[in-house]
């Protein structure tokens, strides 16, 4: 306890607890709260609360109305007629309704506003309104996953008359249809909301949520064990026995959707080269990171994408086999020792500076030479997300997680060669074959065939290592006893709104 309050004493905690307020420390801070452009489940967590999306994925993977009261596709899935709730206003007071969802549906692909998840809805060809409760969605082809991608946090609704009178402000001071309302954002300190006592759902039964950035694991755990927070995320495994014996804490294991890489510039030397790609996912011993870095908590990737995820399929692993990784760089012609720079977040991420640090060591053993770089993790997304043209990443570290729950969006925006950076593809790989498969898996309207499509472009994509693949995440969070109901839901948002307090 010592060390703890030892902890605390340089904190300088910018908040104090207050009586019905829930606590939930996370990693880092959010980028944006426009859910169009909030590229990070700490972002996506906040909004999620304020502003909420069209159907909505449960936890258990099912899809389900939310904002929609129902739904039904037309000729051969190429129109998607999408009934709404009745009698829900937004935050400022104005109506939620088929004129909304067209303003915000449209406003999400526009070219103005440059949403990295534009691609959600590429196939969108133009949005009709019915009457003040019925939309029409017009898609260029059949498009399985539109559903699947209507549950996604940025698609979520947010009040047009809001966004015109605040403009680029609307990023800070968001106006959704949510049990909660936004009410204070201090940048750095906290996310501040207040529970919308005009919900048209079931209203939160705790009236205020503060959301604190923590990036050091340690600390999240000193300031749940003290009371100062009541939720926090990604415990650190050596915390994880003295938690789960004290009786004020529950230690709660959680899936996710999330997989972790590091990803290649597969567009310049030396990692324009498919055998320094291969010899560097060799050098690698990830059984040896997961036992005694991430503590036996998570999943050695066997593909790009996890399991539990529509689409999924084993299609291998890279032995680890420093002797083939030496080779492989010996055939690509690469000198040694080979001196690069490694990015890598701190916080954002299950023991993500540790792992990079694993790997950097692993990798001195072929001749590889790491020298790791960190930023804070604002601009460290902006640094991954440079255009070809003014990006100097050689490789970096960032996890992705398929949070609609199929292989659209765990494979198209991260591999198709039409997704470079700026938008997800930060690896600028290219290969025609995938992006074919990738794009029939969109319109394809058959499961099967749909997972026969996803196999094929994943073992390419594994041969072709734009990335080091690494593992998938499982969530360790450290809740309050006092708590009761709060969901770690496996997209990685924690949800508040079910929660209340003993």
């Amino acid at each position: 306890m010592r060390r703890f309050l030892a902890i605390l004493g340089v904190l300088a905690l910018p908040w104090t607890l207050a009586q019905g307020r829930l606590v939930v420390a996370q990693g880092t801070d959010p980028i944006t709260l426009d859910a169009p452009l909030a590229q990070d489940s700490p972002s996506a967590t906040v909004v999620t609360h304020i502003s909420e999306t069209l159907f909505e994925l449960t936890p258990e993977g099912r899809i389900v109305p939310h904002l929609a009261e129902g739904h039904s596709f037309a000729d051969g899935g190429r129109t998607l007629t999408i009934r709404l709730r009745r009698g829900i206003t937004f935050h400022d007071g104005t109506p939620f309704n088929a004129e909304a969802v067209k303003f915000n549906l449209e406003r999400f692909v526009s070219r103005e506003l440059a949403s990295p998840f534009a691609f959600l809805l590429s196939e969108l060809e133009r949005v009709e309104v019915v009457d003040s409760h019925t939309v029409r969605l017009r898609l260029k082809n059949p498009f399985a996953p539109i559903l699947a991608h209507l549950t996604h946090s940025s698609t979520a609704m947010q009040s047009p008359t809001a966004i015109g009178r605040l403009g680029a402000q609307y990023r800070d001071n968001p106006v959704g249809t949510g049990p909660y309302r936004f009410q204070a954002w201090q940048k750095g300190q906290y996310v501040d909301l207040v529970r919308n006592e005009n919900y048209w759902g079931q209203k939160p039964a705790i009236p205020q949520v503060r959301f604190v950035p923590v990036p050091e694991g340690t600390t999240r755990v000193a300031l749940v064990e003290t009371g100062q927070a009541h939720v926090a995320v990604r415990i650190p495994p050596q915390d994880i026995p003295r938690l789960q014996a004290n009786r004020a804490v529950q230690v709660v294991r959680s899936p996710s959707l999330r997989t972790i890489y590091i990803y290649f510039n597969t567009q310049r030397p030396p990692f324009n080269d498919a055998r320094v790609r291969q010899a560097m996912n060799h050098a690698v011993n990830r059984e040896e990171i997961l036992q005694f870095v991430l503590g036996g908590i998570g999943r050695v990737s066997d593909a790009p994408i996890a399991p539990g995820i529509f689409g999924y399929a084993p299609v291998g692993q890279y032995e680890f086999n420093p002797g083939r990784a030496q080779e492989l760089l010996r055939q690509a012609g690469v000198s040694t020792p080979l001196r690069i720079t490694l990015h890598c977040p701190t916080g954002r991420y299950f023991q993500d500076i540790q792992v990079c640090e694993a790997i950097q060591g692993q990798l001195r053993r072929v001749g590889v030479e790491a020298t790791i770089r960190t930023l804070e993790w604002g601009a460290y997304l902006q640094e991954t997300q440079r255009p070809l043209q003014e990006n100097r990443i050689q490789m970096a570290m960032l996890g992705w997680g398929a949070v609609t729950g199929d292989a659209d969006y765990g494979l198209y925006p991260l591999f198709h060669s039409s997704q470079w950076a700026p938008g997800f593809n930060r690896a600028f790989y290219r290969n025609p074959e995938v992006d074919r498969l990738l794009a029939q898996a969109r319109i394809s309207t058959l499961p099967q065939g749909r997972q026969s499509l996803y196999r094929e472009a994943m073992t390419r994509i594994w041969q072709d290592a734009p990335w080091l693949f690494l593992h998938s995440e499982l969530q360790v969070t450290a809740i309050r006893q006092e708590v009761q109901g709060f969901i770690v839901h496996p997209t990685e948002r924690y949800l508040a709104y079910q929660a209340s307090f003993r």
